[in-house]
């Protein structure tokens, strides 16, 4: 009796599985007119079955549906993943601008949480928290082994409440410490002002609801004080966000009517093409304000670097393919798929890989990334910021021009010993120093050869001081560093040594 009960209760769940397959529209075989594969669908009713009736305690149905359905993605590309009610409402408040907590942009590294940008003026930002940091505790638990939600559940909290995280940074003998206090984070997508001699200088870090709109606001604020002789448009460790960001972006600097960027998958509706459009009339942004006319032909500099990612990527390949502005940086982070969110209810969806994107001239930058016109390193010493490519991480998908990728000698310079996090766009910046050397027809330098110099000799003096001194002392380990927000000092905030979608923002 009892197992002709366990047999029903099966062949209900492989109907179950089969009708959710098949109305969600996501079975490959559904999608190809083939039948579902009801054997393999029973062997899961099986186990299913098996842990409901014997496991050591009692699982919840939820709980084990869930823990199903996140197993189908861990063969996929790490850009897919199931949306749990939490994750879903994380990504509605990314792409809206608004969310608690520190203000940090995460993916994985070893099965630890890794830093690929922090948010300017954030906890984290104003913290000292740098692209391509691992987080290795959170308030004194280790993140080994912990699943990317979970840590993302601990940094969250009420505003005003402290946390402490243990950082591991690329080159640093120990952990560093830091003592973080949560804030409600609104983020600022677009930024932008006028640097002397008539150039104006635009940063987005990331691709929003209201990235256009703000960011033709912000050129028309701009347009105010004078016409610009010149234009930076900075999207230095932006990781993307929305394709009709990219679309708007790319928009304000070229011509309505030309492709921006196209997309290529299995199913006909991923086969599409985005075309540059007009920024007034029906798409205009609200308040009625009018993108000014320099905007499509003032010399113009794009900065990127390793951080830079998938939107971003889709606006500097379009500029870059059209000539229309040169690309100062490093090789972008090589993110070229496109991602389709698919609700499964109000309060759930996937994010599933749906295509491909390729440049206006046809190329893809997956893996490979968008390679600058000029390679300009982060600063003057050599390059700071260090971190994994698309090309580096589990279940990667392959390009098909190029699957090794793109070798990267520029990126053995970093910079060794304390030195200072510059601001972007600030008087220490010195890609944008290079961007203004572009437009203003003076030679742009990968870095300053003197600099570099000293960086290396202090990095070998370090490293021969640390190979005579690690076998003398049996002395205990020395106090690990600890940065708090209230460090005064000199103002200066230091570090030891500095070596990047829906991805989530706790």
């Amino acid at each position: 009796m009892g197992t002709r009960k366990n047999r029903s209760l099966n062949w209900m769940l492989v109907g179950f599985l089969g009708g959710v397959l098949v109305s969600l529209g996501i079975s490959a075989a559904a999608q190809r007119g083939e039948p579902l594969p009801l054997k393999a669908l029973q062997q899961f009713a099986n186990v299913y079955g098996a842990i409901k009736s014997s496991y050591v305690e009692p699982v919840p149905d939820q709980a084990l549906i869930d823990d199903a359905i996140k197993g189908l993605f861990t063969g996929l590309d790490p850009h897919s993943v199931y949306l749990d009610e939490e994750a879903y409402k994380q990504m509605q408040d990314i792409t809206r601008g608004g969310f608690g907590g520190l203000g940090i942009e995460i993916g994985t590294q070893d099965g630890m949480p890794k830093v690929i940008a922090p948010i300017e003026d954030t906890p984290a930002a104003r913290a000292g928290i740098l692209t391509g940091d691992l987080i290795i505790q959170i308030n004194g638990e280790t993140t080994k082994g912990m699943s990317l939600n979970d840590a993302v559940k601990k940094m969250r909290g009420e505003p005003g409440t402290p946390i402490d995280l243990s950082i591991q940074r690329a080159g640093s003998l120990k952990p560093l410490k830091f003592h973080i206090v949560r804030e409600m984070i609104k983020t600022r997508s677009v930024r932008g002002k006028m640097l002397d001699h008539g150039i104006a200088y635009v940063r987005i870090s990331q691709f929003q609801d209201r990235t256009t709109s703000d960011l033709v606001k912000m050129l028309a604020d701009l347009s105010k004080q004078q016409t610009p002789k010149g234009l930076v448009l900075d999207l230095r460790n932006d990781p993307g966000g929305l394709l009709d960001g990219a679309i708007g972006v790319s928009s304000a600097f070229l011509e309505p009517g030309k492709l921006v960027v196209s997309t290529k998958g299995r199913i006909p509706s991923s086969n599409e093409e985005f075309y540059a459009r007009s920024l007034n009339g029906s798409h205009g942004v609200e308040g009625g304000v009018q993108l000014p006319a320099w905007t499509r032909t003032v010399p113009m500099v794009v900065l990127v670097n390793v951080g830079s990612a998938s939107a971003s990527e889709i606006v500097a390949g379009a500029l870059q393919d059209y000539k229309r502005a040169r690309i100062i940086g490093n090789r972008t982070f090589g993110k070229g798929s496109v991602q389709s969110v698919l609700q499964l209810d109000k309060d759930t969806g996937i994010k599933l890989t749906t295509a491909r994107y390729y440049t206006p001239s046809g190329r893809s930058i997956q893996n490979t990334g968008v390679s600058p016109d000029h390679v300009v390193d982060d600063s003057a010493a050599g390059n700071l910021f260090r971190m994994q490519r698309e090309v580096d991480l589990q279940h990667h998908l392959e390009t098909q021009a190029n699957p090794s990728g793109t070798d990267d000698p520029e990126d053995d310079d970093f910079v060794q010993g304390e030195i200072k996090m510059f601001e972007f766009g600030g008087a220490d910046d010195w890609q944008l120093r290079q961007a203004i050397n572009a437009l203003q027809g003076r030679p742009v330098l990968k870095s300053d050869p003197v600099l570099v110099r000293q960086a290396r000799a202090a990095a070998a003096t370090d490293k021969s001081g640390m190979a005579a001194a690690k076998p003398a002392s049996d002395a205990p380990p020395a106090p690990e560093e600890k940065k708090t927000l209230n460090d005064a000092g000199d103002g200066v905030e230091r570090y030891r040594v500095t070596p990047d979608g829906l991805i989530r923002i706790p």
